[in-house]
């Protein structure tokens, strides 16, 4: 008895243990990300905060496919909708983040509703083609109010959060902060009633009915859910880059913010999202000296990203099974 007892404590401590490290890995990430503006250059500072900026995108695709059971190509909208927000705010009233990001926060969700609820009966590839009118409206969109936005030549975002501090850092840091806040309130949602609701929304609608919540609202709360955060992406690609253009906001953006959503398999942690972003942002940029060999090599570099997503399980069952015998 008492070894049976002990068997199953060693169980539970394994668990546990097991249970810890995505916790742990996530915190050893976090803290390696804050001191890493000591030690490299002003370069790299720069593209780290457009990663984090791009995993936030990363993270508001996956959340669509996690909960809603769905898939966008026209993330670029809401994320220009937050850009946008930030950037006329800080151009035209010379106002900071700390005022504008609220704001970008609230039109990311107010426009992620008004787009579902036209769209609550479409799904699949109904539901993706109709995303993807809306990246294709974008860039004309803003253009066209170029009295506000800028037109081609876009706005610049230069209002600093903290008077003194190097530009350079607050981009950064600013970037890694809301991405944080943003894995963060995901990792509630998760744990939270209304989470539960929305994937039992997902997987089990007449289940979700006899609870008292309608399939249709859940995925109206969902694309709110999903389009906040890209607006959050697109507030933190203004501000980390400096710039906001209509070629930032392009059908292919939206395509990328969804190989990202890939490239991570769906994840909602901060590795995962970091892996995403990063997909987007180095990738490209250790493969700028190929020239024309670039969309092959980038389209290789994917393959290879889900094909060793797709055997790790395999490969890690089968270590197991040689380190058990």
């Amino acid at each position: 008895m008492s070894d049976q007892s002990a068997s199953l404590n060693g169980t539970a401590v394994g668990q546990g243990r097991l249970a810890l490290r995505p916790e742990a890995l996530t915190w050893a990430v976090l803290l390696l990300l804050l001191v890493l503006p000591f030690l490299l250059g002003g370069s790299w500072i720069f593209t780290l905060g457009v990663c984090f900026a791009n995993a936030i995108g990363v993270l508001s695709v996956s959340v669509l496919v996690r909960y809603g059971g769905e898939v966008s190509i026209g993330h670029s909208f809401f994320a220009a909708v937050g850009a946008y927000s930030v950037a006329v705010l800080d151009t035209r009233y010379g106002l900071s983040l700390i005022a504008s990001l609220p704001l970008a926060l609230a039109l990311g969700v107010v426009a992620g509703v008004a787009f579902a609820w036209p769209s609550r009966r479409l799904s699949g590839i109904y539901l993706a083609v109709s995303t993807m009118a809306l990246a294709l409206a974008v860039p004309e969109m803003i253009n066209n109010m170029d009295g506000l936005t800028g037109g081609y030549e876009g706005l610049y975002v230069s209002q600093p959060v903290i008077p003194g501090v190097k530009m350079g850092l607050q981009r950064y840091y600013g970037a890694l902060i809301v991405l944080a806040l943003v894995v963060y309130g995901l990792s509630r949602l998760r744990r939270s009633r209304q989470g539960l609701v929305l994937l039992l929304a997902k997987a089990h609608p007449a289940a979700a009915d006899a609870f008292g919540t309608r399939r249709v609202w859940a995925r109206i709360a969902v694309m709110g859910i999903s389009g906040g955060i890209a607006a959050l992406c697109g507030a933190m690609l203004g501000f980390a880059g400096s710039t906001v253009s209509p070629s930032g906001f392009t059908l292919w953006s939206a395509i990328f913010l969804l190989v990202g959503s890939v490239v991570s398999f769906y994840g909602l942690t901060l590795p995962r999202a970091l892996i995403g972003g990063a997909f987007l942002t180095l990738v490209p940029q250790m493969l700028s000296a190929s020239g024309a060999w670039i969309p092959v090599l980038y389209g290789l570099a994917l393959l290879g990203v889900i094909l060793f997503g797709h055997y790790l399980p395999r490969l890690r069952a089968l270590a197991r099974r040689k380190g058990g015998a």
